[in-house]
């Protein structure tokens, strides 16, 4: 009987021909093969700029408001943009994650304080993602929203389990449910008309006028920067492609900003016509305590057709399970970076989504419960974006990739930002109590 045979350790000479071998695989692939398989990372977070969170906001905004947000929804996505793409530059840049970064970089104390803050905005977004679903299926099937709630878990883990077979795998089904989500907007946008271009225009003039405003302000940011979302594009770059060469790295860095422009102008241009559609729906109707989700798909059915509403609650279940998939790998990324540990996808999944089940069980109004939960990741996302600034503009770290002054700048200013909206929030609602 022959030895069993151990594993030789490889030399650092023969792990750099292995990265460059990897890349030089990439690249023999042929020009729009090469970039086509470097797309993919940022359309998967976009879907979480589309999730039923966004969808309740944007509705909501636009049956309440108007055009008045517009301008919150550009000036969202802007800065989603920047976020998103220091994140995806971490990753490539350093080869680890924002949590990872964070475990190895600050105190202990700290470092499981930015874990227990994640962990409680990872419920308030599954919250959105099973609520907004679970509505989606009620209003195609009329089932009940506790068990549609359930049925969205067990199609999100079909989802998931696209991971098994690769990250490309994954990255095309979450890229076909985005695209679905795209094309029910968008049919409904476009068979509803009524707009107004010029109350549009005007909405991109910044204004707040009171604590329903800003409340539904801050939501709008916090259903687009989602805290999450930071988190988890870093991770899926840090190993999507290997290379330790700068000229090689200064052309996957050139790609990232392609993917992150297009996946986010996409996501942005949804949350736009979202907001626009509501806007013209509810144009001549006292919004009153109804339940913007569920009046603007009677509505449609009312006023354009049964095609229409179907084309509303279809998007509205894409985003919902997409967004569900997205944020329970985006709960790995954060556990396992932040304490080393990983836990089953089922248990975690069980234990974020029992918040959510509870909440729907209990009857309450599902739109404005989905902006609250809103509001709660706007609270949530400096707790990200100020460690991602920070770390970035580290040439230690980042080396050649690390940010330019300017760079550095725009990341303090959209996290100052963001404080600066919360605190207003909190002053307004204390004034207005």
């Amino acid at each position: 009987m022959s030895a069993p045979t151990t594993a030789r350790a490889t030399t650092p000479a023969e792990d750099r021909s292995q990265v460059l071998g990897e890349f030089r695989d990439i690249r023999s692939r042929g020009r729009w093969r090469f970039r086509l398989a470097l797309l993919g990372p940022a359309f998967v977070v976009a879907v979480a700029y589309v999730d039923p969170g966004n969808v309740a906001t944007n509705v909501e905004a636009g049956a309440r408001t108007g055009y008045m947000l517009v301008w919150v929804v550009v000036l969202a996505n802007v800065m989603a943009l920047l976020v998103q793409y220091l994140s995806a530059k971490l990753g490539l840049a350093t080869g680890r994650n924002l949590p990872e970064q964070c475990r190895e970089l600050a105190p202990r104390w700290l470092s499981r304080l930015l874990w227990a803050q994640a962990e409680l905005v990872a419920m308030a977004t599954d919250l959105a993602e099973f609520a907004g679903a679970a509505v989606g299926l009620s209003l195609l099937f009329g089932m009940p929203i506790p068990l549609a709630a359930v049925v969205t878990a067990v199609v999100s883990f079909a989802v998931l389990a696209c991971q098994q077979r690769g990250c490309r795998a994954f990255e095309l089904a979450i890229m076909a449910l985005l695209l679905l989500v795209l094309a029910g907007f968008a049919y409904d946008l476009l068979t509803v008309g009524r707009q107004s271009p010029a109350d549009a225009m005007a909405g991109l003039v910044p204004h707040l006028s009171g604590g329903t405003t800003a409340l539904l302000a801050a939501a709008i940011i916090g259903a687009t920067v989602m805290p999450h979302a930071v988190y988890l594009h870093s991770a899926l770059t840090q190993h999507r492609v290997r290379t330790d060469r700068p000229g090689d790295r200064r052309l996957l860095l050139r790609y990232l900003r392609i993917d992150c422009t297009l996946g986010f102008t996409l996501a942005g241009a949804v949350n736009l016509g979202m907001l626009c559609l509501s806007a013209a729906l509810f144009r001549h109707t006292e919004s009153g305590d109804l339940d913007a989700i569920t009046a603007a798909h009677d509505d449609l059915g009312r006023t354009v057709g049964g095609g229409a509403a179907m084309a509303f609650a279809v998007a509205l279940l894409a985003s919902g399970i997409s967004s569900a998939s997205v944020g329970t790998y985006a709960g790995q990324v954060v556990m396992r970076g932040f304490l080393r540990r990983r836990i089953p996808l089922f248990a975690r999944r069980t234990l974020t989504m029992a918040p959510a089940l509870l909440i729907l069980c209990a009857g309450l109004p599902v739109t404005a419960t989905l902006v609250l939960s809103q509001v709660v990741l706007a609270f949530g996302i400096p707790f990200a974006l100020a460690p991602l600034v920070v770390i970035t503009r580290r040439r230690d770290l980042m080396g050649p990739l690390a940010n330019r002054p300017a760079t550095t700048a725009a990341g303090a200013l959209v996290c100052a930002l963001v404080i600066c909206l919360n605190a207003y929030l909190v002053v307004t609602m204390v004034q207005g109590s």
